[in-house]
């Protein structure tokens, strides 16, 4: 399974390439930024698990790699969050952070670029594929702050701890630590609200589930439509354009 996740990575490292490839040929690229960023990673039996559904590095941590005019290339170590993405590329286009910041809890990371340290945490959510109980965490600094309901706290050192084998939610030495963390949690959620709301939500998408399947039907999964009458080279387009459109490729 290792050796099929690292033959993706090295298929989309060529998909990469294609896609600059057309940019330098088609004279965008320098005026063009590219964002590679991934949603999730995937534990690949490291503790036994699989898949996401944790907080755990392998499945949590994912690459962002920013690039275009403007940004000066540099490593940054601080952590962020992809709900950082979205207003991340607002700013680098002159939209106004009032325009944004309503529709997102996350933060431009142009500062960053700027040499300016983030000094607000990571926050971390997580009520998906049939969990029992929300479970949220709090990335900042060195540290990982992990809290769910019906499990035991953890508490990484990420810089002396990077493979998370050594929990230190009970040790006394990390007691103010833990509280520090704590008092931020009960400030940021309502853990109990959180979970009726999900279960109410659950609740109505139920009520109606049977009678959405009716009909016409159209699932969540990636299921793309096509058009037969505009698979094949008939009658809709002139000639010249289409081969003008494969010389030269356009976004649509």
């Amino acid at each position: 399974s290792r050796q099929a996740y690292f033959a993706n990575i090295s298929y989309i490292d060529d998909k990469v390439g294609q896609i600059m490839e057309v940019l330098e040929n088609t004279r965008q690229l320098d005026n063009t930024i590219i964002i590679f960023v991934s949603d999730h990673g995937d534990m690949l039996g490291e503790r036994g698990l699989w898949f996401k559904m944790s907080f755990f590095e392998g499945s949590a941590r994912v690459p962002l790699m920013m690039a275009g005019p403007n940004i000066t290339p540099g490593l940054y170590t601080d952590p962020v969050s992809s709900l950082d993405v979205t207003p991340t590329v607002a700013d680098l286009a002159g939209i106004s952070m009032e325009e944004v910041q309503p529709w997102t809890d996350g933060m431009s990371l142009c500062s960053m670029l700027d040499g300016k340290a983030r000094t607000e945490p990571v926050l971390m959510e997580y009520a998906a594929e049939g969990s029992y109980a929300p479970l949220v965490c709090i990335r900042e600094g060195k540290w990982k702050y992990t809290y769910c309901t019906l499990d035991p706290e953890q508490l990484f050192d990420l810089e002396a701890d990077p493979k998370e084998l050594n929990n230190l939610a009970a040790d006394p030495a990390c007691a103010e630590q833990m509280e520090a963390f704590r008092v931020q949690r009960d400030a940021r959620w309502n853990l109990d609200a959180f979970d009726s709301a999900v279960r109410e939500s659950q609740a109505r998408r139920w009520i109606v589930y049977e009678a959405l399947r009716n009909g016409s039907y159209f699932p969540w999964d990636y299921q793309p439509l096509q058009k037969a009458s505009e698979r094949y080279m008939r009658n809709h387009m002139d000639l010249n354009e289409l081969e003008d459109k494969q010389r030269f490729p356009r976004g649509e």
